[in-house]
């Protein structure tokens, strides 16, 4: 009974067992089923929000194309509309062109026509005066023989007489001609360069300068050449290695020369030198300290006279190394004449001349205090002083016009504007003026001899004077071999001729005279 119990026990229990599993899988699978039917019915609103939305974005899109197709129809229209009168246009221009052509070109065949026409006319006219020349030179040929033998000239010779009058004829129509239109650009042209040169000088009275060049020291007496000598020369031989000049020392009473090529370095030793004389203390040591010291002191002096020349002129701010070398033209002389005096009137001359003109008169001053500064460069520059002053200016930011002006005043370049003619004439109004430069009697004589060799040197000239210091050369010629032809163009001969060999101051006025004396007795 105990095992029959038991056995009921399982087998309850296993019945339990298996309908507790029954029932949970039959749970189990209507869980499953609901789960599934809910997420079926989820998906399907899914995708149908999906579909929805997907048909509201195709219309859309749609519609989209829709507009942007009639944009694109709109502009391919008006695309095809400006084509279409574009070519209507180019069709309408060809029809008038094709017109046109068709009128020019009736045209050239009317010409064509026409020169044809001519072309034969012409023909027969060459013709016509082919035939007419053929006779005119038969008939030419028999009066040229009827002539010769009337004349008892050949052709050739008469040819060659006629030649000859008309060349003698032209020659003197020419001269002639010449003369007269020479003499009314003179007077034109003298009288406006008079009136602008003498308001120039009556307005602008600058001083004469006569300084010496010559650096002769006085002395207190003569036991002061001994001193300067020193013992066996050492302190005049200190003094010209310091100095850069030579010391003469001879039997002048009271005086020492000292001589010496620059004149800055000649003005130094002059300074120097009299204040060792004053001081009394002369050794080496000694000398070369006061030459220092005056040296030093030259420099400024020289910077201080070149600022003031352009203070003075007015020419405007300038470079230092310009103003350096103007300051040393204080010390270089032409012709006795400061050379930064003569300077300084040129500039002052040019500046009026300029303004008479209507002319730059900064431009035209600042030309004229520099035109002479390559006279202040070392003679280790070769070239003219015009040139190298030129090149010197040029170098330190001048213009170009001023560069040409300078370069040109003695008419070593060519000319190129109207300052550079009015510093010629400047330059040699100061340089000529009465008391501005002064001559050695050798150089005078030597120039006079000149001048009257070369007058003498032109045949038909019988005298020749050179008068008022040279400044005019009188020439008398022969009447019976010049005649007043001749005489015009022998004073330009004359003229070129001194211009070419001689050099001077100023300008030099050449007078030809032709004098014939008809004498007869009556009896």
């Amino acid at each position: 009974m105990i095992i029959f119990a038991d056995t009921r026990l399982l087998i309850e229990g296993a019945i339990c067992l298996i309908s507790g599993a029954l029932i949970g899988f039959l749970v189990s699978r209507w869980k499953y089923q609901s789960f599934r039917e809910t997420a079926e019915a989820a998906g399907r609103g899914i995708v149908e929000n999906a579909r929805r939305q997907a048909e509201a974005l195709q219309r859309e899109m749609r519609l989209a194309a829709n507009e942007e197709a009639m944009k694109l129809r709109e502009q391919a229209e008006q695309v095809i509309a400006a084509r279409r009168k574009e070519a209507s246009e180019q069709e309408e221009r060809l029809v008038r062109w094709e017109g046109q052509l068709k009128q020019q070109l009736d045209l050239q065949t009317q010409r064509e026509q026409a020169l044809e026409s001519q072309q034969r006319l012409c023909h027969d006219r060459e013709v016509a005066i082919e035939t007419r020349q053929k006779d005119l030179e038969v008939l030419a040929r028999q009066r040229r023989d009827r002539l010769e033998q009337i004349a008892q000239f050949s052709a050739a010779e008469a040819k060659a007489e006629l030649i000859q009058q008309v060349q003698q004829e032209t020659a003197q129509e020419a001269t002639e001609l010449v003369r007269r239109m020479l003499d009314e650009a003179k007077a034109q042209a003298d009288e406006k360069a008079r009136y602008v040169v003498s308001v120039a000088i009556q307005r602008y009275a600058g001083t004469q300068s006569f300084e010496s060049t010559t650096a002769t020291i006085s002395l207190p007496n003569e036991e002061i050449k001994g001193r300067i000598i020193g013992r066996e020369g050492r302190n005049i031989r200190a003094f010209e290695n310091a100095a850069g000049v030579t010391v003469l020392i001879d039997d002048t009473p009271n005086a020492v020369v000292l001589s010496g090529f620059d004149p800055v370095r000649r003005e130094i030793a002059r300074e120097a030198m009299s204040r060792l004389i004053q001081d009394g203390r002369i050794h080496p040591t000694r000398i070369e300290e006061v030459v220092a010291k005056v040296s030093q002191e030259m420099q400024e002096a020289i910077l201080r006279h070149g600022e003031e020349s352009v203070r003075v002129t007015g020419v405007g701010p300038t470079a230092p190394e310009i103003i350096q070398q103007l300051g040393r033209l204080h010390y270089r002389h032409s012709f006795s004449q400061n050379i930064l005096h003569h300077s300084i009137e040129v500039a002052h001359l040019m500046g009026l001349m300029a303004a008479e003109l209507r002319l730059d008169v900064t431009a035209a001053k600042r030309a004229g205090l520099l035109h002479d500064i390559g006279k202040a460069m070392d003679h280790e520059l070769e070239g003219a002083h015009a040139v190298v002053g030129a090149e010197f200016i040029k170098r330190h930011g001048e213009s170009p016009r001023i560069v040409n002006a300078v370069a040109s005043h003695h008419g070593d370049v060519p000319p190129e504007g109207p300052i550079s003619a009015l510093l010629a004439a400047a330059d040699a109004i100061s340089a000529s003026r009465p008391g501005a430069r002064s001559e050695t009697m050798a150089i005078y004589l030597k120039r006079v001899e000149e001048l009257e060799r070369i007058a003498m040197s032109f045949p038909g000239v019988e005298k020749c004077f050179a008068v008022q210091a040279g400044r005019e050369l009188r020439v008398l010629v022969q009447p019976e071999e010049v005649n007043d032809t001749e005489a015009f163009n022998l004073s330009r001969k004359i003229a070129r001729r001194v211009e070419e060999e001689l050099q001077y101051p100023g300008q030099i006025r050449v007078v030809v005279m032709r004098e014939t004396r008809c004498i007869e007795f009556a009896k």
